[in-house]
């Protein structure tokens, strides 16, 4: 086994002769070559300031990611910075073709274009379910 034999099973490489012309091959372990299945992340962000409003953008950007925002801190610290960031997050939204609703006075959530969020009244706030039943809660 001289030295170039050594180094391509160190590297993988394989090679194969056809007549005069040699061609190279890296060979792939069939677990490298699976892809992975996509996860769908739930974070959290808490914006205190505008500069916060980055790693939602990015994390939007991701494609898999449903951001819950607590919006009260920059609220209660500046209101035109909260519309701005606000602003950004709801235009990347769009971008992605996503969706951003309030949840509360202190919360929002940005989603996916592949994850629908109901909008509907559950009637929970009232006591009551929403279905035919009619039962309380």
């Amino acid at each position: 086994m001289g030295f170039k034999d050594f180094m391509e099973k160190l590297t993988g490489k394989v090679t194969i002769k056809k007549g005069n012309a040699e061609e190279e091959f890296i060979e792939l372990e069939p677990s490298e070559m699976k892809k992975k299945a996509a996860k769908i992340f739930v974070k959290y962000f808490i914006l205190t300031d505008f500069a916060d409003i980055k790693g939602v953008i990015d994390a939007l950007r991701e494609g898999y990611t449903v951001a819950l925002i607590k919006i009260k801190p920059l609220k209660d610290k500046d209101m035109n910075e909260l519309k701005r960031a606000i602003s950004k997050v709801k235009r990347t939204c769009e971008a992605i073709d996503g969706e951003i609703v309030g949840i509360d006075e202190d919360w929002i959530i940005a989603v996916p274009s592949f994850i629908e969020v109901f909008k509907g009244e559950s009637g929970v706030a009232d006591g009551t379910i929403s279905d035919d039943t009619n039962e309380e809660i």
